[in-house]
């Protein structure tokens, strides 16, 4: 197999810009709006989202998540607590998360800081899932040794054969990262982006845009 040289990969942004009358004053409603393209565009799961972590001693993780809402309170994902990202947020809940749109050279950043949603929130949540899902929910020990494949298989037919069949484990549930900045990423011509970012200030955000 032929190495590729990455070093000669790159292509050309669109002209499409971000000024900062499209950005408006709420952060929400922009993401709002590109999430809405995204999805209009056809983009293979547009709420991806690469969520990084660290542990207190700041050695960081990143991995991909579904975004599965976004308010005024905050973007939530599930995952088992006991996983090593719910591990890291139980030791230092702040997190930063990207949902990057490649097709229409978009990308949004989010930091903040992180904290589990209801029981009853992740209740509702894991109702919504396909069967299949949530036995797997139940059967897995996320981010822990496993022995081969052939055991959690062994563990899924098991929890298949349960009375609890489907039911929510307690140690898994959702997270709400409540951004305190986002940032907005539009790709330009020449490698001139566009970045505009949104700072919290109390109950309102500070708008500036950053050089590319």
């Amino acid at each position: 197999m032929v190495t590729p040289d990455l070093s000669a990969m790159r292509r050309e942004y669109g002209a499409t810009g971000l000024d900062d009358s499209e950005a408006g004053q709420d952060p929400l409603a922009l993401v709002d709006r590109w999430l809405a393209e995204a999805v209009a565009a056809g983009i293979t799961e547009p709420n991806a989202m690469a969520l990084a972590t660290a542990t207190p001693d700041g050695a960081p993780s990143v991995r991909i998540v579904l975004l599965k809402s976004l308010d005024a309170q905050g973007a939530v994902f599930y995952t088992n607590y006991t996983s090593r990202k719910g591990t890291e947020l139980a030791e230092n809940p702040r997190a930063a998360a990207v949902l990057l749109w490649h097709d229409l050279s978009r990308q949004v950043r989010l930091e903040g800081r992180v904290a589990p949603v209801s029981a009853e929130e992740s209740d509702a949540y894991f109702a919504s899932r396909p069967p299949g899902g949530r036995i797997s929910a139940q059967a897995s020990p996320q981010s822990q040794v496993v022995a081969g494949r052939a055991e959690l298989e062994r563990r899924w037919e098991q929890a298949a054969a349960s009375p609890d069949a489907g039911t929510r484990p307690d140690e898994w549930g959702g997270f709400r990262l409540v951004p305190e900045v986002f940032e907005f990423w539009q790709g330009r011509p020449n490698r001139l982006h566009d970045r505009i970012r949104f700072r919290a200030n109390g109950d309102a955000w500070e708008r500036d845009r950053l050089a590319p």
